[in-house]
This record gives C-alpha cells, sequence and structure tokens, in this order.
C-alpha cells in the first residue's frame, strides 16, 4: 500500500520540477534579449509599475558612463554668489587671490556698484581747419621773371628762407634811383659846407647859402623817399646799406622770402613765370595748432560757454578723445544749417590732425540723467578683448564682462552684466588685472611642464 501510494507523489515532484526548470530558462533568455537591445538602443524604454499598478513607458537617457540626466544637472550645478552672478566659464587662474593687507597696501578701493546721475553730454559734428591766426600768403612785391624755385609743397621753412628768386627791372629801377639820390645828396652836403663856412667868414652872400641850404634839404628828402621804396620790397636796413657796394648784376635779383615758420600747403610758381606783384605764389601754415569748428543747434546753444571742457574724437568714441577747451562760441545762427560755430583750438605737434578731418566733439552740460547702474571710469579694465571690472567673491577677484552706455568725465552706465549691490574695484583695478595675468601665466608653465 505504501508502495502503490509513493510513485503519484514521485511523478508529481518530476512535473513540478520540469515546470520550474523550464519558467527559469525562458526568464534568462528573455534577459539575454532585453539585455542585449540595451546595448544596441541605449534609449529603450524601461517599463515601471505605476502607484496604481499600472506599467508605463518612461524614456531615461543615459551616457557612455551610465550617468543619467539628472546626475549631470547635479555635475553642472553652477555655483552663484548673492548677488546672482555665476562663476561659469572663469577659470581658476583667473581668480585674484588677495589678502586683506595687500589690499591696504596697494590702495585698492572696493565700493558696492549703486544707481547714479550721468551729465548729459552733446556730441557735436565738426571738421579740422586751418589756424587762420597761422597762416601766410608769400607774395612777390616786385613783378619779374622767375629764375628759381627752391621749395615744394610740404616742406618745412624757417622765416626768412629764400623760397624763389625773380629778376625784375623795376627793381633794377628803385635801386638805381636810390643810389643817384645817395648821390645827389652827397653832393648837395658838399656844397653846403662850402657855402656854410663862407657864410660864417662873411665872405658869401645870405642868398647863395640859403640855397645850397634848400638843396641839400631836398636831396635828403630824395634819399629818404627812395629808402621808403625798397623797405615797402621787403628789404632791411642792413641790406640798403650793402647796396652801394654789389655787382650791377645783382640789381635785378629779388630773393622771396618766407614771412613765417611753417609747412608750405599751396604752390603757385613755375620756371619762367612772368608774375605780378599781387599774385599768391606760396601759402604757408603752421600747423602746431589746429581750429576745429563745432556746430551747435540753436536748442543746444544755451549750454555751450567760452572755456568750458571739450573732448575731441576722431573714431566717434569720447573714451579716445582730446581733452580741449571751447576757444569761440560764433555769435550767429546760420540761416541754411541753423546751427552756430563753435571753436576749439588743438596742440597739434605730431601732426594727427589734419585740415578736412571731420571729429565730433563730446561736451557736458551741467544737466545729468538718472541711471541704474553706474560705475567709475577707473574701474574699467580690458581683459581678452572684452571691457571687464573685477568683482569680489568668497574665492577672490574675478572678470565680470560688461556692455556700457553713455558716459561723461568720471563715470560710465552700465547697461548689462552688472547688478546694483555688487562690490568691485574701483581703484586699483590695474592691479588686480596683473594679479590675474601672473597667474594665468604660471598656469601656462605649469601645464608646458
Amino acid at each position: 500500500m505504501q508502495y502503490k501510494l509513493s510513485i503519484p507523489i514521485l511523478l508529481a515532484g518530476v512535473l513540478v520540477g520540469t515546470t520550474i526548470l523550464w519558467w527559469n530558462q525562458d526568464h534568462r533568455h528573455a534577459n539575454a534579449i532585453s539585455a542585449a537591445a540595451l546595448t544596441e538602443h541605449p534609449e529603450a524604454s524601461i517599463k515601471e509599475a505605476s502607484p496604481d499598478g499600472h506599467n508605463e513607458a518612461r524614456s531615461v537617457e543615459k551616457d557612455e558612463h551610465g550617468h543619467s540626466p539628472g546626475e549631470h544637472a547635479k555635475e553642472q550645478a553652477v555655483e552663484k554668489d548673492e548677488h546672482g552672478h555665476s562663476s561659469e566659464g572663469v577659470h581658476e587662474e583667473d581668480i585674484a587671490v588677495i589678502s586683506e593687507e595687500q589690499i591696504k597696501a596697494n590702495n585698492i578701493r572696493i565700493e558696492a556698484v549703486d544707481t547714479g546721475a550721468i551729465a548729459v553730454q552733446l556730441a557735436l559734428p565738426g571738421e579740422v581747419r586751418l589756424n587762420s591766426d597761422a597762416v601766410a600768403h608769400v607774395v612777390p612785391r616786385v613783378p619779374g621773371v622767375v629764375v628759381e624755385v627752391k621749395t615744394k609743397i610740404g616742406d618745412d621753412v624757417k622765416a626768412g628762407q629764400v623760397m624763389a628768386v625773380l629778376e625784375s627791372r623795376q627793381l633794377a629801377a628803385l635801386k638805381a634811383e636810390y643810389l643817384a639820390a645817395k648821390e645827389r645828396e652827397s653832393l648837395a652836403r658838399a656844397i653846403f659846407d662850402r657855402e656854410k663856412g663862407l657864410w660864417d667868414k662873411k665872405m658869401s652872400a645870405e642868398q647863395d647859402f640859403l640855397s645850397a641850404k634848400q638843396a641839400m634839404a631836398e636831396a635828403v628828402i630824395n634819399v629818404r623817399s627812395a629808402e621808403q621804396q625798397l623797405r615797402s620790397v621787403g628789404f632791411s636796413d642792413e641790406y640798403l646799406k650793402r647796396i652801394p657796394g654789389q655787382a650791377h648784376v645783382s640789381y635785378t635779383r629779388y630773393e622771396i622770402t618766407a614771412p613765417i615758420d611753417g609747412s608750405v600747403i599751396e604752390k603757385h610758381i613755375t620756371m619762367g613765370e612772368s608774375l605780378k606783384d599781387d599774385v599768391s605764389c606760396f601759402t604757408m601754415a603752421d600747423l602746431n595748432t589746429v581750429w576745429v569748428n563745432l556746430s551747435v543747434y540753436q536748442k543746444d546753444i544755451p549750454g555751450i560757454q567760452k572755456g568750458q571742457q571739450v573732448l575731441i574724437s576722431a573714431s566717434g568714441s569720447p573714451s579716445d578723445g582730446v581733452a580741449a577747451t571751447v576757444d569761440y562760441v560764433g555769435p550767429f545762427v546760420g540761416e541754411q544749417t541753423r546751427a552756430a560755430t563753435v571753436r576749439v583750438v588743438l596742440p597739434n605737434e605730431n601732426g594727427q590732425w589734419r585740415p578736412g578731418q571731420f571729429v565730433t566733439g563730446y561736451v557736458s552740460t551741467e544737466a545729468t540723467q538718472a541711471v541704474p547702474v553706474v560705475v567709475p571710469k577707473a574701474a574699467l579694465q580690458s581683459f581678452e578683448n572684452a571691457t571687464v571690472v573685477f568683482m569680489q567673491t568668497d574665492k577672490g577677484f574675478v572678470p565680470v564682462p560688461i556692455a556700457v552706455g553713455r558716459s561723461d568725465d568720471k563715470h560710465v552706465e552700465v547697461v548689462n552684466g552688472l547688478e546694483k549691490g555688487a562690490r568691485i574695484v574701483v581703484e586699483g583695478a590695474f592691479l588686480v588685472k596683473a594679479e590675474i595675468a601672473k597667474a594665468v601665466m604660471a598656469g601656462k608653465t605649469c601645464s608646458g611642464h
């Protein structure tokens, strides 16, 4: 009886064991297929059970290291300071670590960014002109034929330097008249001295003495008249004294000389040309100073005064302007332009300003405009081809790129990149930049080994 009962039990056990073995093999085969599919397609969906018991497909992307997007988000989290400025993109070598002792020793001043006011600045169009007070037109004072030209356009000449030579018959006539007047004076003086001696000895008639005296006076007048004629063509007293000893061939030679120190900017004379005494053959200008004529519209004229500071810029930016002062404010408004002329005198020793050049003049008036973020101009530095300020953080001083707007002679508006309350370097920014430059060079040196 016992033997008969064990046979069904044994068969049931074999059946259960076979079923379990088949299920395990089938499950392992399914897992292998899923693993292969995930290997070929990392973006494959993973089934998860929802809280209500239903299965949902949720796409989870992983990288080659098996990190999920959540893990990347944690790794890429950017630390921000209390003003919301992130340090993303700031390399470790771009941070200047300066102790409090160094800050005091180098007079580095740090202030919080705040609102402020920018002086209203007028941008006035202008043009560089010759200084009319330093321009000379060179004309021959006697007519003649050009026999020699010694200067050309662009030459720098000194006052009294010979620029050209003429042959003039009129000059020869003036010199001949002068020499004849001198001879007549000498003869008249000799006759007067003889008649005076006879008159003193009561050996001559009074009429003869008075006639000799009158002839001498007329001779002196003639000499003075001839001298004035020669002085009017530019000859000095020293030259007049040398005329009696000159060769006759030099009587027709007339030298055109420079009246001032300057540059030759125009030339209207050629060899063999016959010139009149009223023709301008050269134009000279002293270019060590130039005028800048600015146009001011009538609505802005009340804000412009003589002696007011103005920045003259050739690039259209006040940042590289040259400081000058208003020298003249025109009393009239042009009928066509409805603008007045404001004149500025600029030094030009290096020749950087050229007559005819268009420029812009920036004049700060007494009116001001409030701006949300303003910083001192001394805080701005150029770093990696950008305009930056150096902001103080927990790690040190970091460069913050900014976009600037309006400005005056002391402050500049920040339109982007900086918020109110941020602490920046307002004095000594160049020293902070130098510290960062040293750190960058040290980093490059270490990476090079």
